[in-house]
This record gives C-alpha cells, sequence and structure tokens, in this order.
C-alpha cells in the first residue's frame, strides 16, 4: 500500500489554538481582556507605585480632581481618592474572585452528583436548588452578613451562598448531556468507579460552559459587594470600590466625584469581564468554532 505524501496529511490543531484564535476575532472581548489585565497589574502593583495610605487623612475634604496635586481629589474626610480606589482595586477583585470559587464549588458539586445519580438524588438537589433560586439574594446575604459579622470573609461566603444556582443547573445539564455518550460507557464498562467517572471524565468535557459562566459570575459578585457595601454592611477596616460609594454615598450631592469614580472603576471592570465572557462563550462553543 503506497504511503501518503506527508503534504497531505492533514495537520491537527491544539485545541487551545483554536479557542484563543476563535476568541481574537471577538475584538470587544480582546479589548476587555486587555482592560481587565491593566485593571489587574494596577490592583497588584499600584499600591508599591502610589503607596499613600487610603486611610491617611491627606488634605481638606472635597478637594476637586486635580486640586493640589490630588489626581482624583479627596473624598468627605480629606483621604486621596485616587489611592483608595487603586487599594480598592484589590479588595474588590479578590472578593469577586474567591465568592466566584465558593459558588463554583457549590453549584458544581450539585449539579454533578445531581446529573450523574438521576433519580431521588436529582429530584431532591433540584428542588433544594429551586428553594435557594427563589430566594431573595440580596436579602439572604444581608441576613447573613448581619448575624455573623461584615468581615471581608464572611461577604464573600455570604456572595458565594446566594450566588451558585446557575452554575448547578448547567453542571447538571452538562452531566445528563455526556454521561449517555459512548466514551463514559466504555469508562464504566472498564470499572471505572463512580467518582472517576464524574470528575476525571465527564467533569473535563463539561468544563466550557461552566467556565463562561464562572468568568460572569466574578463581575456579579462585584456588583453584589457593592450593593452590600452601599448598605452599610461591609468591613470598615478595609477599602472596596463599594465601601467608598457607600461611605460618600451621603454627599452625592456636593461632591459627586466621590460616587462617580469608584462607580466608574465598577462599570468598567464588570463590563470588561462581561466582554471576557462573551468572547470566551464564542472561543469555547464547538458550534461557533465551526463558523
Amino acid at each position: 500500500m503506497p504511503e501518503m505524501p506527508e503534504e497531505s496529511i492533514p495537520k491537527v490543531r491544539h485545541p487551545a489554538a483554536e479557542a484563543w484564535e476563535m476568541f481574537a476575532r471577538n475584538h470587544a472581548a480582546v479589548v476587555g481582556l486587555i482592560v481587565l489585565i491593566l485593571i489587574t497589574l494596577g490592583a497588584v502593583f499600584g499600591p508599591m507605585l502610589y503607596p499613600t495610605d487610603p486611610f491617611d487623612m491627606v488634605w481638606a475634604p472635597f478637594s476637586p480632581p486635580g486640586q493640589e496635586g490630588f489626581l482624583l481629589g479627596t473624598d468627605y474626610l480629606g483621604r486621596d481618592l485616587l489611592a483608595m480606589i487603586i487599594n480598592g482595586a484589590r479588595v474588590s477583585l479578590i472578593i469577586g474572585l474567591a465568592a466566584a470559587v465558593v459558588s463554583i464549588f457549590i453549584g458544581v458539586t450539585i449539579g454533578a452528583l445531581a446529573g450523574f445519580y438521576r433519580g431521588w438524588v436529582e429530584e431532591a438537589l433540584m428542588r433544594f436548588t429551586e428553594f435557594f433560586q427563589v430566594l431573595p439574594t440580596l436579602l439572604f446575604s444581608m441576613v447573613i452578613v448581619a448575624l455573623f459579622g461584615a468581615s471581608l470573609p464572611m461577604i464573600t461566603l455570604a456572595i458565594g451562598i446566594v450566588s451558585w444556582t446557575a452554575v448547578a443547573r448547567i453542571t447538571r445539564s452538562e452531566f445528563l448531556r455526556i454521561r449517555e455518550l459512548e466514551y463514559v460507557m466504555a469508562s464504566r464498562a472498564s470499572g471505572a468507579k463512580n467518582m472517576k467517572l464524574m470528575f476525571r471524565v465527564i467533569l473535563p468535557n463539561a468544563l466550557p460552559p461552566i467556565i463562561v459562566q464562572s468568568a460572569l459570575m466574578v463581575g456579579s459578585a462585584i456588583l453584589f459587594e457593592a450593593g452590600l457595601s452601599f448598605l452599610g454592611l461591609t468591613d470598615p477596616n478595609v477599602v472596596s470600590w463599594g465601601q467608598i460609594i457607600g461611605s460618600n454615598r451621603q454627599y452625592i450631592l456636593d461632591a459627586s466625584y466621590t460616587v462617580t469614580i469608584p462607580g466608574l472603576a465598577i462599570f468598567i471592570t464588570v463590563l470588561a469581564i462581561s466582554l471576557v465572557g462573551d468572547g470566551l462563550n464564542d472561543a469555547l462553543n464547538p458550534k461557533l468554532r465551526q463558523r
């Protein structure tokens, strides 16, 4: 049998390369990724490049942006707003990421168990999910923070506890679809245990929609933290963007920039995360990749 010439053998591209190429076609997603990288770099290195303590009263209250060398002005206590924005970026991003991790852990665990075992297990876990889904999430998180304290870990946990239902439903749907595929049946026939089937065979192939939802949940968690801070349910010993808005909300008519600037920071960050999530959806969706 004659050998095929080397030029005629189709080259198989790595899925990650295909996903990146699809992501790069979405120019809005690329812009969002660049903005998000810049914000992250500012959160990591900003306090070293601009070492002003965000709690120091450095000048007269309500000095407008640009006056006396303060680029973003000062707040109602005379604190440097730029230093607060830089330090607040770190806290807001950490809360967003940590709350998303909590939500993903709870949602993936419940969704995987429901989608894999079916029967009464699925019924019980889905009714449990529906119970959390109909709860007023902001009110429930307020109750958790009010009962157990407004520390950063508790705020993060409260946001994660009320935000996992979407991940659970997506995970369950993917498990129901994948568990009947031939390679899963073959793994089961070869004697693979349930835990191995769930987390080493099915879950890796169910990750694309979970990753997309997880990216969007980071932005939702940042907004959630801003809402709790606006209501005064925050740790007064740390600075976050939501805390800046909450502490200056009484003076919005006298010095609107003290609320507008952190509000813009939240808006730009959440928009960038949403654009990246949209790009990931295009990149990880095999149907869109074939267009």
